[in-house]
């Protein structure tokens, strides 16, 4: 079996410092997942996403503040919009929608995030690498 490559791009008010708090807490997860902090999920561009697994990610998680928490008000509403369209454009273009994954995670959610961290690794595991896929 792979180590697949997940990029998680974790929004700086909630997401992100959920994951700092599984890690602080020493809680364990998979390695696989490299974090980039973006301001908000918002900021997460269809564009941005498809460029991801155009450089060889695995798989891409994204991390936003719960309905009613975000700090800009509006951004996760955004992104709760753009990524089930982005995940049948996916699939259009013949990588599996699974590979893509949204979150809402708070950052007192430590636990939330590891176990999400563990869920999305094993379901990539269970995908061909995308390089196969991207032949």
């Amino acid at each position: 079996m792979y180590e697949p490559k997940i990029i998680g791009y974790l929004c700086t008010y909630c997401s992100y410092p959920g994951a700092d708090l599984a890690g602080t807490s020493r809680i364990k997860y998979p390695p696989n997942v490299n974090i980039i902090r973006v301001l908000c999920s918002g900021r997460v561009s269809p564009e941005l996403i498809l460029r991801t697994f155009r450089e060889g990610a695995d798989g891409v998680l994204v991390g936003g503040c719960h309905f009613g928490d975000c700090h800009f008000i509006n951004g996760n509403h955004r992104t709760a919009k753009r990524i089930p369209i982005l995940k049948k454009i996916l699939e259009y273009a013949g990588i599996e929608p699974q590979r893509l994954r949204l979150e809402w995670i708070s950052a007192s959610e430590g636990e939330r995030f590891a176990e999400v961290v563990k869920e999305f690794t094993e379901t990539i595991q269970g995908l061909p690498p995308i390089r196969e896929v991207l032949r």
